[in-house]
């Protein structure tokens, strides 16, 4: 038995499970104003209403919906933008190699701040060399736009927030090797997901195995991200800054 399979057995046993019948946060990238999609393809706005109704008419509506027929679009874009996109959109991440889809949420709206702030700058800005161009004074800022949303989760989690002190590795800020196989392991038992502690601030972090568990998604609020040479600055939705992170 390897050294990682004997720690593995040895956090699995005797965890405990965490009832969940809450509100969870989902903080994506998003647009404050509406684009049109198809405006590229005419001048006329006409013709971009056509498009929109061959889309609707023959993309396939993976979510049903009890809503009347009125207000199930607007649900069903909810449900795919908070919910559905990362079931679908398999990636690497602490907990899967991306050979499945894990849905990640927060207990609160700082917690998922915290959260995305380090993952925009660190796998995005950073490695794409856009953070160096505002460090070194090439471009003053960088901003991103997101969209908070709540997401009802009703499930029996496993609990690894109280392993977290003889398991470090659960919220190591780089390293997945030792969770990767966790997120294996109870996808292929068919488990719910996990609750654990964010590596990022003092907070809670969800992982959702099952999208069956999650329900009732819809916009909080809108935030806007801004990196300047002191650090991101949040905002929601005036110009005063609500958070800093550094």
């Amino acid at each position: 038995m390897s050294s990682l399979q004997a720690s593995l057995e040895s956090l699995f046993a005797g965890l405990h499970l965490a009832d969940i019948h809450e509100t969870l946060i989902r903080n994506i990238v998003s647009l404050r104003v509406s684009q049109d999609l198809f405006d590229d393809l005419s001048d006329n706005p006409d013709d971009w209403m056509v498009a929109q109704r061959c889309e609707l008419a023959a993309k396939p509506h993976g979510y049903v919906s009890p809503a009347t027929a009125l207000f199930r679009p607007f649900e069903e874009a909810d449900w795919l933008n908070a919910v559905d996109f990362p079931f679908k959109n398999w990636s690497a991440s602490r907990f899967c190699d991306g050979t499945f889809g894990v849905w990640y949420g927060a207990g609160t709206v700082k917690t998922s701040v915290h959260e995305t702030v380090y993952h925009w700058r660190t796998r995005l800005l950073r490695d794409a060399g856009f953070e160096r161009l505002v460090l070194n004074g090439v471009r003053e800022n960088i901003t991103a736009e997101r969209k908070v949303y709540g997401v009802r989760c009703d499930a029996a989690l496993i609990d690894l927030r109280s392993r977290v002190t003889m398991f470090p590795s659960l919220v190591d800020t780089e390293d997945y090797h030792s969770t990767q196989p966790i997120g294996a392991r109870l996808k292929r038992e068919g488990h719910p997901g996990l609750v654990t502690c964010s590596a990022r601030c003092d907070g809670d972090v969800y992982a959702v195995l099952n999208a069956n568990v999650l329900s009732g998604a819809s916009i909080q609020s809108y935030l806007t991200y801004q990196l300047t040479a002191q650090g991101v600055r949040v905002s929601r939705g005036t110009d005063d800054a609500w958070m800093w992170i550094t």
